[in-house]
């Protein structure tokens, strides 16, 4: 009888039926954090009794280099250090802890964003942009991830695609935006990191942007899925991996292209096609929509990286200012640049602006406040979508 209760107990335990224990578990904390107030003010609260200083660090703010800033956080007699903000805008935030010099996560908040091989803990303050990231009262579209065949890399690769409300019920056919992540990315970065489908519902339930596909590659094409997705197995990501930006993608494109055009029901030619990216996703719009020069009516470059390494030696490559002037001759409908204005890649963009007003091609220039964040390719993003198929 006795050995029956104790398992008994050892059940509930695991199984969560005993709240306290399941906190315990899991490594949760009986207090709040955040905790948004109406004023939009924020609260950050960590239990931390034997820690000798903490800090929060937030990405509203200001930057210390590549690295957000830090507060210094108050502890109480309890031994829960907190920190209040001023008022916040309305914004999709990350931010982590510093405990005695080392970064932790909120383990009061279970929402997470991963960038490259960081995760950090997000929050949402309500209102004017922040209302696109939102899962709203709208029509919901599709987000899937679908393993495809790419000769060109001589393997089964992973891609995730959003298909718009209404997509499986109807025998419509949708134009295909291709959105493409940056250095350290994976198919799984705009979703994530960007809400892309969030964004896509509410533009498309707004009535500002059509309905259409969204598809999402992998730009490093030695692997065939983000890290822990695919057959290379869980290992750490990194920024730059071989072969990254080396021309292979930009050649390889089309297997990305033939098969979303066999597998979805989509419009026929370049006027139902955009290609767009953040930084080196945008450097790759840039150089398939030229190596491709008649495919895509609608180019956005955000925050790109513009020209190749000087020891690369890819054909993609060659004759730059040629394939652009071809592009420009069989014509386009868009050509969309954003770039923060203290963007480490600023400089270059304003060279490239400067080369096609030189070559008299057409383009449209966005230029906004701060740097190389996502922040800012979520603006970019939301000012594009409307802009396709129209």
């Amino acid at each position: 009888m006795k050995r029956f209760i104790t398992i008994t107990l050892i059940c509930l335990l695991v199984s969560g039926t005993g709240v306290y224990a399941q906190q315990a578990l899991g490594g949760g904390q009986d207090i709040v954090s955040p905790e948004i107030h109406d004023n939009q003010s924020v609260t950050f609260r960590l239990m931390a009794p034997h820690a000798t200083e903490v800090k929060l660090s937030g990405d509203w703010m200001p930057a210390e280099g590549w690295v957000p800033g830090s507060v210094a956080m108050s502890k109480d007699e309890k031994g829960v250090w907190t920190y209040t903000t001023e008022v916040l805008a309305p914004e999709l935030y990350g931010y982590a802890f510093q405990v005695d010099g080392m970064r932790v996560n909120d383990p009061n908040n279970a929402f997470l964003s991963r960038d490259i091989a960081t995760n950090t803990n997000i929050f949402l303050v309500d209102g004017g942009q922040a209302d696109l990231y939102k899962v709203n009262e709208v029509p919901h579209g599709s987000v899937i991830r679908r393993w495809y065949d790419s000769p060109g890399n001589h393997m089964k690769r992973r891609v995730t695609l959003y298909t718009p409300p209404g997509y499986e019920d109807s025998r419509g056919k949708y134009p295909v935006l291709y959105l493409l992540h940056g250095a350290g990315g994976d198919e799984e970065a705009w979703i994530e990191l960007g809400r892309a489908s969030q964004i896509l519902d509410n533009l498309i339930a707004q009535g500002k942007a059509k309905p259409m596909i969204v598809v999402m590659p992998n730009g490093n094409v030695i692997q065939d899925a983000a890290p822990g997705k695919g057959t290379m197995g869980f290992y750490k990501p990194a920024f730059m991996v071989p072969k990254t930006m080396d021309g292979t993608y930009e050649e390889t494109f089309m297997d990305v292209v033939n098969f979303v055009e066999s597998s979805y029901r989509v419009k026929p030619g370049k006027t139902n096609r955009a290609v767009a990216g953040l930084s080196m996703g945008g450097y790759h719009s840039l150089h398939i929509s030229r190596y491709y020069p008649n495919t895509f009516d609608y180019v956005g470059l955000f925050s790109a990286a513009i020209l190749p390494n000087q020891n690369t030696t890819s054909k993609v490559y060659q004759d730059i200012d040629a394939t652009l002037e071809k592009q420009k001759e069989n014509g386009y409908k868009l050509y969309w640049i954003g770039i923060g204005k203290t963007d480490f890649l600023y400089d270059s963009n304003q060279e490239f602006k400067a080369k096609l007003e030189a070559m008299g091609m057409p383009f449209t220039y966005r230029e906004s406040e701060g740097g190389h964040i996502w922040k800012n390719w979520r603006v970019y993003l939301s000012e594009f979508v409307p802009l396709l198929f129209k």
